[in-house]
């Protein structure tokens, strides 16, 4: 049963799922103050926690179909590429495509189920919400061969997952909210990104048109981070120009080390992608290294962890932010 387990959190992703919980913390804390509800609150992360392992899953299946139709495929050789997890339960064949379907199919229906949960105590707002969302999700595998899987995590986890939460909570929408979801939204693409710049031989050999290797190499490729890193600071100096919030939200600037550290750690990877970052206190939390060391991904899970820890710290710096202009 715990292998069962451990298998299903592996092919979801699961180490990707605290990028949707602190975004949906920041705006349920922001409703909480909106006389939101936090019964329908908690509810909605469940729905948003799966939808996202949903389109991570079909996002591996859609991936794993493409690679099997390449003529030069090489399956022993995918699977010694130590960088490249995505998958590898496919490719290995500890799952078969119909177990990864219904996967999906299972995660798709939690969400779905919420929705109209949603749809029936809150009205029609809900659908439009769920809708976008949904083909946001359903298309992502598709959407991230052309070169725009940044603008799909941005209106997902931005203004779809803020707007969503709260009017849920609250069954009423807010332009705030939407200026509110900038910060993480931001820093949600900076993992995406990440990725990419490390997938970045690997993205075109499998047909991956993305952002980063618009660039003629992942060094080149880092401007991009540079300016995702500085407009998530700046949108916070936004939100105070716009008395959203006052000067509580320069707490969250206390994280700009970590991003330095992001930044840093991600110009070793560009000149040796077999460099190993030194682990650090303030890399926690960084979980299952013992396995991913003998997997020989420690590299790049590593950088992995380093900016999704970045969102975690940056967006409860932020929740801080919101409790203490609140009150």
């Amino acid at each position: 049963m715990l292998n069962i387990i451990t298998v299903i959190f592996d092919c979801s992703r699961i180490y990707s799922l605290p990028m949707t919980i602190i975004s949906w913390l920041v705006v349920f804390t922001y409703a909480l103050f909106e006389s939101g509800s936090v019964i329908y609150g908690i509810l909605a992360l469940i729905g948003i926690c799966a939808a996202h392992l949903g389109t991570n899953v079909i996002d591996d299946y859609f991936d794993y179909k493409f690679l099997i139709k390449q003529v030069d495929f090489d399956k022993q050789e995918y699977l010694n590429n130590t960088q490249k997890t995505k998958c590898r339960y496919l490719v290995s064949g500890i799952v078969s495509e119909k177990e990864i379907l219904i996967l999906a199919g299972t995660y798709f229906c939690i969400a779905g189920l919420l929705g109209l949960f949603f749809y029936t105590k809150c009205g029609i707002n809900v659908l439009y919400f769920a809708a976008a969302g949904g083909i946001i999700g359903i298309l992502y595998p598709f959407l991230s061969r052309l070169r725009l899987s940044e603008l799909a995590v941005g209106l997902a986890y931005g203004p779809l997952l803020f707007g969503g939460i709260y009017y849920v909570m609250t069954k009423s929408i807010s332009p705030d909210v939407f200026w509110i979801s900038l910060p993480t939204m931001f820093v949600t693409i900076i993992l995406l990104y990440i990725h990419t710049i490390m997938d970045f031989d690997f993205d075109l050999k499998e047909g991956h048109l993305t952002i980063a290797n618009i660039f003629d190499s992942q060094l080149d490729a880092l401007v991009v981070l540079k300016i995702l890193i500085i407009l998530s600071y700046a949108s916070l100096v936004l939100l105070c120009i716009l008395d959203i919030l006052d000067w509580q939200a320069f707490l969250v600037f206390l994280t700009i080390p970590l991003a330095v550290d992001v930044y840093v750690s991600m110009k070793d990877f560009s000149i040796d992608t077999k460099s190993v970052p030194e682990r650090k206190w303030y890399h926690f939390p960084m979980e299952n290294m013992r396995t991913i060391t003998r997997m020989g991904a420690k590299g790049f899970m590593m950088r992995i962890y380093q900016s999704r820890n970045l969102m975690i710290y940056f967006g409860l710096f932020l929740v801080l932010a919101i409790i203490l202009e609140k009150l």
